[in-house]
């Protein structure tokens, strides 16, 4: 049984995408149906100030001949891994990163805002597929403590205040921008 107190079967990618539409996250991890419920409007935001410092900051660097391995900038699209079908916050794809009706295999740079209804577990099995099936990097931001660990592979690195990736050379992202404002209430903002 799921956290919500339903049976969870095994599903196939096949199966997952018959699924009628309905207003939660839908992700399929290891068969497994991840349903999040819509994000708070704090989660959102900081999303969203990523999503476009991000796109400014890859743009920049194309427009000089840099990163010229990156694609483009998503907010909230899913991409096919293998059979699996996650959902980052805030992603960039590789340069001609394969696609048919959905982008296939896992982002570049693949970012996820942490709620509490994000579990150690299926974190880690996130950032697992998204190295395993070619991602370079995967952000996790942390509203709460204002923190970023950024996952290279096996490695990873927290930072504060100025968060910088070799993936984006001389990039410093601002982190108080991004979080904005005071820390979230502990009462549970995502």
């Amino acid at each position: 049984m799921d956290a919500m107190g339903t049976t969870t079967t095994s599903m196939t990618f096949e199966q997952f995408e018959q699924l009628p539409d309905e207003p939660n996250k839908l992700e399929l991890i290891d068969g497994e149906l991840i349903r999040m419920p819509p994000a708070f409007i704090q989660h959102m935001r900081i999303t969203l100030r990523l999503f476009r410092t991000l796109e400014r900051a890859l743009l920049d660097l194309q427009a000089r001949g840099s990163a010229p391995e990156l694609g483009e900038v998503f907010c909230e699209t899913g991409y096919r891994v293998g059979p699996h079908w996650l959902i980052p916050d805030v992603s960039i794809t590789h340069a001609g990163q394969a696609e048919d009706k959905y982008l296939e295999g896992a982002p570049a740079l693949a970012v996820e805002v942490m709620s509490r209804r994000n579990t150690a577990k299926i974190m880690q099995r996130k950032v697992t597929l998204y190295m395993q099936y070619g991602g370079r990097e995967a952000w996790l931001f942390y509203p709460r403590t204002r923190l970023v660990t950024i996952h290279r592979g096996r490695t990873a690195v927290e930072m504060e205040g100025t968060l910088t990736s070799e993936l984006l050379p001389g990039v410093a992202i601002d982190l108080a921008e991004i979080f904005g404002g005071a820390p979230p209430a502990k009462s549970g903002a995502r």
